[in-house]
């Protein structure tokens, strides 16, 4: 197994010069790293939190080429994410995978309008579309999704897309990174930008969280990869730049597989304001989602409004027998999308970017912003042909269409795990278990109503770079996502793990727990 040791990475950063120095360590800056790393440019990677701390773990989970975006007939962006959707499933095969979708029909004239339009999605998947879409019967329907309303249901359409686990993926891309050479640490935040005597930046100034160290890192050319944070990156680069990022909310909420006792997904054509929902099995559970809420100011921690925690409830239960209600939601989880403003946030011309979009500063600062998980290779070649130009790099062919993510493993093979937590770790499943074998309480479950052995623990803290129980229960593990409560009530046995790994105290574990049982707060529902 390779090295991916935070002391060791501390020690191969600081004081050192990199060609490439990526900014942010969510789906973005994670993909740009691999990218440059795989090309063989020395690469260096921080991130102020954890990756996939903000928005990155908080998405729909979905791999997909945005079926929304064919009634607008943005068709370039459909075939670009449909092409990605196709790499992302051939190089990560122990993270992506095949997912069915049924579009319920009401009315008769639902038939010919959405079956022509998933008719196109199959034809621009091209060769690897993922399967051919085609029409179920009310019989059928209602057999593949036991819970759907069924007062005057003709049938439905199914197509299909991919779904992926959002934080282990990112968790994969940063050992991917590490795989090639890269040097890849979270909890180190920037706190300045180098400049030589021409204005032009040639590294950053830095804080190691934890200790407090003061660091520095030279580099060819900084990547700003901070995903909804891009502009105070930007800001400190250059106080008089335009603000072009707008953070939009989406809200998902979690429910027991009850709700939607079937391996399929819903998609709900109709919401209140126009956009789509999905009902969608998720690791045992249910994720249902999502709402578009354009915010004021980006935060880390995002919380559900009241109005987008009803929106869900009220349009899902249009389309299920059983309605959900708000006893039943086991986690509610908030994240920003970064919408682009080509011209500024303030400018009289809105023009908002669903794509991504590559801006060069004056002093050679490379921004990423925009674009979602699915495109996130495709912003990363972007990235890196204009990193190459503004650092004046060797060229070097981009390698990622082909490069098998850490942890690829194929789908039919012997050694796949066939426990659903397991599977995301793909071929370190093994590892894990040797881990958990290490003591008997180690090999069970960290809570009743959570799948996870309690020595993932251990295993995210020596492999994983897991810093905190907040990381482990969060991130390297999704039980705050799937049973906010479970996971606040597993917090001791946790926190007493992570502590013991990195050499902490009592007092130490005490506190995180704590910290982590306040974070989990947010993310439950009274009744």
């Amino acid at each position: 197994m390779s090295s991916f040791s935070r002391d060791e990475m501390l020690g191969r950063a600081d004081g050192k010069a990199f060609d490439v120095l990526v900014v942010g360590g969510g789906a973005t800056g994670l993909g740009v790293a691999v990218d440059a790393a795989s090309r063989g440019y020395s690469t260096c990677l921080v991130e102020a939190y954890d990756f996939a701390k903000g928005t990155s773990s908080r998405s729909t989970k979905l791999v997909h080429g945005g079926v929304r975006y064919l009634e607008q007939l943005d068709i370039a962006l459909v075939m670009e994410a449909l092409h990605e959707r196709g790499l992302m499933h051939q190089n990560a095969p122990h993270l992506v995978h095949d997912l069915a979708f049924l579009v319920p029909r009401y009315t008769w004239w639902e038939g010919p309008f959405y079956g022509a339009g998933l008719k196109m999605y199959d034809v621009l998947a091209g060769k690897r579309n993922l399967a051919k879409s085609r029409f179920l019967s009310h019989d059928e329907t209602t057999a593949a999704i036991p819970n759907v309303a069924r007062e005057g249901l003709l049938g439905s359409i199914e197509y299909h897309d991919g779904q992926f686990d959002d934080a282990r993926m990112a968790l994969a891309l940063a050992r991917t990174a590490a795989d090639h050479g890269a040097v890849v640490l979270n909890q180190v935040r920037v706190s300045g930008l180098l400049k030589d005597s021409s204005g032009a930046i040639c590294g950053v100034a830095a804080t190691d969280v934890e200790s407090g160290r003061s660091l520095t890192m030279r580099a060819t050319v900084v990547v700003n990869a901070c995903g909804i944070f891009s502009d105070e990156l930007r800001l400190i680069d250059d106080g008089t730049t335009a603000r072009m990022i707008e953070p939009a909310q989406g809200v998902h909420l979690v429910f027991d597989r009850s709700l939607q006792p079937s391996n399929r997904a819903i998609m709900v054509p109709h919401t209140d304001d126009g956009r789509v929902l999905f009902v969608i099995p998720w690791h045992e559970r249910i994720v249902v989602g999502t709402t578009d809420t354009l915010m004021k100011r980006a935060e880390l921690e995002p919380r559900a409004l009241p109005e987008e925690i009803e929106f869900i409830l009220r349009n899902a239960g249009r389309y299920l027998e059983r309605e959900p209600t708000r006893a039943d939601v086991r986690a509610v989880y908030a994240g920003m999308r970064p919408l682009v403003h080509e011209s500024g946030v303030e400018s009289a011309t809105k023009s908002i970017s669903r794509s991504h979009k590559v801006v060069v500063s004056a002093s050679g600062m490379v921004s990423i912003m925009g674009g979602k998980w699915t495109t996130y290779r495709r912003m990363a070649e972007d990235t890196m042909s204009r990193v190459i130009d503004v650092g004046q790099l060797d060229r070097r062919k981009c390698e990622t269409e082909s490069l098998r993510v850490h942890g690829w493993l194929a789908r039919d093979d012997a050694a796949t795990p066939s426990e659903d937590w397991l599977r995301v770790y793909g071929s370190d499943a093994v590892s894990v278990r040797g881990v958990c074998a290490e003591q008997p309480a180690w090999n069970r479950p960290m809570h009743p109503r959570l799948p996870y052995a309690l020595g993932v623990t251990a295993y995210a803290v020596r492999y994983e770079m897991a810093r905190s129980t907040e990381d482990v229960l969060a991130r390297r593990t999704r039980a705050l996502l799937l049973d906010a409560a479970a996971a606040s009530e597993c917090a001791d046995h946790v926190s007493a793990i992570v502590s013991k790994e990195l050499g902490r105290d009592s007092a130490w574990a005490a506190q995180d727990a704590a910290t982590f049982r306040a974070l989990a707060l947010g993310y439950q529902l009274k009744s």
